[in-house]
């Protein structure tokens, strides 16, 4: 019988001071460029526990909200407070950063972890009254060390130190003197990953209803490095965490697979149950230092707190099948081999496509898939995206592909944004404004109201309330719209709208700033160009078509003239994003350049 997943804990620990001294991104900024602005703005970003642990994502990972509840909060999350927010969920907690520094301490086995006495006896009585920390824990925390002798290893010993409230409270020693795989800072990682993962284990035990001897099997699947000269590899955090949360009757070892660690660990616990090998085993991992702070940069650099100021955990315990808690269902795996590539259609494909088919169902069948749950949040600012919107975008486009979902049924919208500022440039000529007229046209964006809206699917655009689409390709509406879209005021009007566009639909925008301003961070970027020859070609076919007297060298000067003012002009100008896809449509037909861009989305 297949294994089932018998509970699960979650756990954060907010940790500013560790983002400050040992993320990444920040030590290494202190090595390359010391001076930085970066770093002298760093603590004005930094978040309080308070405001952490009311941030929304927080709360829906520790299970005092749900995704759902989540996908009501209008975006960005960083803003907004979630009421009657709480440090403990359903699933765990949030955990300060003075009691985690205790629980750190609690874990050392080695005799590293050095705290001040006055720090640890002004945390230790809140640190116990944890409900989740046992006494057997807090017996292991030792009563300190004279300040003195912390800042004597930490500035002639190399010692890492630890902080709270930008205050020197303790130091994380280096385990030898000479291997610099234990390191000071490599100590610390490891112990704060380890802490963090007893954390989780605690809490995954209690969640789930069982006894604490009754996990027989441990696997941690964190990020961090471990090993020595001698022994290349060895420590294991899945016995070392296990003993300090009192799984007395478990072994265990640890599985490395990076971000894919906790999948590989999962299957790896499901096929031990469902084997016999072991009744029930828990898969878990501590957070990682060194990823706090990572896209600290960009974050700051727009305005935001920095995001990344939490070490996670989490616990699954696996366990016999007990007719009651959800399987786990080897005879359906995914599988990304190293033959597969690591295009983002091969990937998803692997990985969802493939063993549905293999199973009987199709893509449609599933209710709910778990995409890799990036927070937007923070990918967005740092020009990542929105990680699991994408892949579901990329699930749906396999769906359509192979047949089980109907194109229409993706919800895509096609935003012209060169008809909304012609839509204006409609409004400027009845009002008799003529181009380079600017005091005029910023005068006249503050009665002119764009809108758009689709009859049948296809794009109208109204300008106060008057559908204006049949105007719109008229030369002298293109000629004052090349003009007037160099205006600021102009671009400020539209810029809003165009982004919620965006914001609230799935849109395929098409303008000439699209990809360098309007959406910087789109999933799919194309700079589509043809010669000028071509386009003042297809433009002149298109007029005669309609019965229309037209000049073909004349639509060719106005097309050349206008590309350079969009060019040269000094807000938004026409350029190619450096992420974009560049497809010259000159010898090519539609069909072919809609095949090129589908393309590019799988």
């Amino acid at each position: 019988m297949n294994s089932v997943i018998k509970g699960a804990g979650y756990v954060l620990v907010h940790t500013p001071e560790m983002v400050v001294y040992n993320g990444t991104t920040q030590t290494t900024e202190r090595v390359v460029n010391p001076e930085s602005e970066y770093l002298k703005e760093l603590r004005d970003h930094l978040r309080s526990y308070d405001t952490c642990v009311n941030y929304w994502p927080n709360q829906v990972y520790i299970g005092n909200a749900t995704p759902d509840d989540l996908a009501q909060v209008e975006f960005p999350y960083y803003d907004k407070v979630k009421e009657g927010a709480e440090r403990y969920g359903k699933y765990g907690e949030i955990m300060p950063e003075d009691e985690f520094l205790l629980l750190a301490q609690a874990c050392d086995m080695f005799e590293v972890v050095m705290l001040e006495k006055g720090f640890v006896a002004a945390t230790k009585e809140k640190f116990a009254a944890d409900p989740i920390i046992t006494d057997e824990i807090v017996e292991k925390v030792i009563e300190g060390f004279e300040i003195s002798e912390i800042e004597h290893f930490v500035n002639e010993e190399h010692a890492e130190g630890l902080y709270h409230e930008n205050k020197l409270v303790g130091c994380v020693k280096r385990a030898h003197d000479i291997d610099a795989n234990l390191s000071a800072h490599v100590m610390h990682e490891n112990i704060m990953s380890k802490a963090s993962s007893v954390l989780a284990l605690l809490y995954g035990v209690r969640n789930a209803g069982i006894e604490k001897t009754d996990v027989e099997y441990v696997i941690d699947c964190a990020e961090e490095a471990c090993g020595d000269m001698n022994q290349r590899g060895g420590g294991n955090f899945a016995k070392a965490a296990a003993e300090v949360a009192g799984l007395l009757n478990a072994t265990g070892s640890d599985s490395r697979g990076f971000c894919a660690g906790p999948s590989h660990a999962l299957i790896e616990a499901a096929a031990l149950v469902k084997s016999g090998a072991y009744k029930c085993v828990a898969v878990t991992a501590g957070g990682c230092t060194a990823k706090l702070g990572m896209n600290g940069k960009d974050h700051v650099k727009k305005g935001l707190p920095i995001l990344e100021d939490c070490l996670g955990g989490f616990c699954v315990i696996i366990a016999e099948n007990d007719g009651v808690n959800p399987e786990i269902n080897l005879d359906i795996l995914g599988r990304h081999t190293v033959g597969t590539g690591s295009a983002p259609q091969n990937v998803i494909g692997s990985l969802v496509a493939d063993p549905l088919e293999r199973a009987g169902l199709k893509i449609t069948d599933i209710d709910k898939f778990s995409p890799e749950m990036q927070n937007p949040d923070i990918t967005k600012p740092a020009g990542a995206g929105d990680v699991p919107l994408a892949n579901y975008k990329m699930i749906a486009a396999l769906a359509v592909k192979r047949g089980e979902l109907d194109r229409k049924e993706l919800g895509f919208i096609y935003v012209d944004t060169g008809a909304m500022y012609r839509g204006l440039a409609v409004h400027f000529l009845k009002k008799g404004i003529v181009p380079g007229e600017v005091e005029k046209i910023e005068a006249a964006c503050e009665d002119a109201k764009v809108e758009l809206g689709y009859e049948n699917g296809v794009q109208q655009v109204y300008l106060n309330g008057e559908n204006i689409t049949s105007q719109l390709r008229e030369e002298a509406v293109g000629n004052m719209a090349s003009v007037s879209s160099a205006v600021p005021a102009v671009r400020a009007k539209l810029l809003d709208l165009q982004r919620n566009l965006a914001k609230e639909k799935d849109v395929v925008m098409d303008g000439r700033d699209i990809g360098t301003n309007v959406l910087p961070n789109a999933d799919v970027k194309v700079y589509l160009t043809a010669s000028v020859e071509c386009r003042a070609m297809r433009r002149f076919k298109e007029l005669e078509g309609k019965g229309e007297v037209c000049d073909f060298e004349q639509i060719r000067q106005d097309i050349q003239e206008r590309d350079e003012r969009d060019m040269t002009r000094e807000i938004a100008p026409l350029k190619q994003a450096e992420d974009a896809t560049l497809i010259d449509s000159s010898e090519m037909g539609i069909d072919d350049v809609v095949k090129a861009i589908i393309a590019l989305t799988k």
